[in-house]
């Protein structure tokens, strides 16, 4: 269900999301994926607390890219202090990062669909967490179109452009 205040657009279910033009429920987290983003929301809020960059938020929360077309919920979102007024009780703007733990059930959903959302709209960076795998991959923003940064497995320390001073090592999402 949706909901139009102000002419914003709200979602009344969690996990629903408008993806070009349809409403889409979507099947909550699965353990293995539950158990890595508590893992990754640590290290996230760990950084964010030290160095006060910005702000990061977490599914289930709304970012309006464009009303009643493309109203996504990211796993994990950074907003940083320049940005800060795309804030309200919902996300009206383009976050600075935005990260999908991906699960084999929205492989598709996630790597492509939401992924090329981002890209369109022009988040600059966005994390692609494999827990499976123990991989991250990091894409960047050059020219409107998403390069692939980095990946990084196992012991590896992910390292990020937006939330510069960030590192910490992939395994930690691992179960």
């Amino acid at each position: 269900m949706k909901t139009i205040i102000n002419g914003k657009i709200y979602i009344n279910t969690e996990y629903t999301q408008i993806i070009n033009g349809e409403e889409i429920d979507l099947p909550s987290p699965k353990t293995i994926h539950q158990l890595a983003m508590g893992k990754l929301l640590l290290v996230l809020c760990d950084h964010v607390d030290a160095h006060q960059p910005g702000e990061i938020y977490r599914v289930p929360f709304d970012v309006i890219f464009e009303e009643n077309f493309n109203v996504l919920q990211p796993d994990f979102l950074f907003i940083s202090r320049q940005n800060e007024s795309t804030v309200q009780d919902v996300v009206c703007g383009i976050p600075d990062l935005v990260i999908e733990v991906v699960s084999p059930e929205m492989l598709n959903i996630d790597t492509v669909i939401k992924k090329g959302i981002y890209e369109h709209y022009g988040v600059p960076e966005c994390w692609l967490v494999y827990p499976e795998k123990v991989c991250v991959e990091i894409y960047t923003l050059n020219n409107g179109k998403y390069s692939l940064q980095a990946s990084f497995s196992g012991d590896e320390r992910v390292q990020s452009h937006v939330l510069d001073q960030l590192s910490f090592p992939v395994n930690v999402i691992a179960q």
